[in-house]
């Protein structure tokens, strides 16, 4: 159970401004959340999956259901199969094949066994004929999804000439498959003499248009030499208020700003409040931004036109690529506790939230504060004014 809550949990962050937040929306304490990614370093770990066999103990959930005539398809659902894998198992595994109404986990389980151990023979490596057939039209660079379809048509009679693409492709790259030879590789489109898995879709896609990743962020902005960079994020409230404030932290400086937005959290509203925010500070000042992927930065590219700011997106499941920000984000919660209303902090508030820790010495700036860091970068005659956090 704890695996599978785990597993979930992981499968929402991407959806949520932080971690903490998707562990809210779960139900899951803050400390369970903590641990998760202590453990994994916050990289979203390779979590065992359901094995793909039935076990025992689902066999016997089925044979339970099924004597109470508990359809396959809500059989299915309980266990949280597929339903076509339900309904072949009570017709395959029964006490007489096709008598789904004898099904029995015991016997199931038998049969299931059997099945297992019984090694299938690779049909390319023991049918001679089909093999030079399939060796003669690789060499003719036809690919295997081509030779497939044509033996269909070429040998409709005969079932021993019929082979799917996917079996080709097995022989070819796996050699424990065997049946084909390797250096027939050269002859397919990639000339590929390893199998390059397909991508799931959301790595193939951005999540929105014209991102630019953190990987590609100049060197300046990693060794805070320069200020003007600054990495944002949102902390949420109670799930019922489902209020939020936004927070800037400037990377050199470590300098904080609030966002109030006012009526939640959706791309508009964000966008309003960074663009405001971000035009009390003076040009030098506006150099980038570096936020996650959450929904609410889907006007990213009106909010750099209209500020100036580069921005730049962490990867998934990586919090310690703003580690500026998840620091000051913890240090906010003395003030902005978790599970309240943050609707409830107007703009007047959390301006003073903000001086306040910018009034707090940092240690990582040799104890001097962040307001007194900010104050010494724009102290020049010829530097704008101090901004404000108004």
């Amino acid at each position: 159970m704890r695996r599978s809550v785990e597993r979930a949990f992981w499968d929402l962050v991407a959806e949520f401004p932080s971690p903490y937040a998707a562990g809210e929306a779960m139900g899951v304490s803050t400390r369970v959340v903590w641990r998760w990614l202590e453990e994994s370093g916050g990289v979203k770990p390779r979590l065992a999956q359901p094995t793909r066999s039935l076990t025992y103990e689902e066999r016997c959930r089925i044979e339970a259901l099924h004597a109470a005539k508990v359809r396959p398809a809500e059989i299915a659902r309980r266990l949280g199969r597929h339903r076509s894998t339900i309904t072949r198992e009570l017709t395959r595994n029964a006490t007489a094949r096709g008598a789904k109404g004898n099904y029995g986990a015991v016997n199931a389980q038998s049969k299931a066994d059997q099945r297992a151990c019984r090694p299938k023979v690779a049909k390319l490596a023991t049918n001679q004929r089909l093999q030079h057939e399939v060796q003669d039209r690789l060499r003719k660079d036809h690919s295997p999804e081509q030779i497939a379809r044509r033996l269909r048509q070429d040998f409709p009679d005969d079932a021993e000439m019929r082979v799917s693409h996917e079996t080709i492709y097995q022989s070819l790259y796996v050699q424990s498959r065997g049946g084909l030879k390797r250096e027939l590789t050269r002859h397919l489109r990639t000339g590929r003499t390893l199998r390059k898995p397909h991508r799931q879709p959301d790595q193939r896609r951005q999540r929105f248009a014209g991102m630019v990743m953190i990987s590609e962020r100049p060197a300046d902005v990693e060794d805070r030499a320069v200020p003007g960079h600054w990495e944002g994020d949102l902390i949420l409230g109670s799930t019922e208020s489902g209020s939020a404030v936004g927070t800037l932290v400037e990377r050199t400086t470590r300098f904080v700003m609030l966002l109030h937005l006012p009526g939640g959290h959706t791309a508009e509203i964000v966008q309003e409040a960074m663009v405001a925010k971000m035009a009390t500070l003076p040009e030098q000042l506006r150099r980038s931004l570096t936020w996650d992927q959450g929904s609410e930065m889907a006007n990213h590219i009106q909010i750099a036109e209209a500020t100036g700011l580069s921005i730049y997106f962490c990867d998934p499941h990586s919090p310690w690529q703003r580690g500026s920000n998840e620091n000051t984000n913890g240090l906010l919660r003395q003030y902005l506790p978790k599970g309240t209303d943050l609707s409830f902090y107007g703009p007047g508030m959390l301006d003073q939230v903000a001086a306040q820790l910018n009034a707090r010495p940092r240690k990582t700036l040799k104890w001097r504060t962040p307001a007194e860091e900010l104050e010494a970068l724009l102290s020049g005659p010829s530097d704008p004014p101090v901004a404000t956090t108004g």
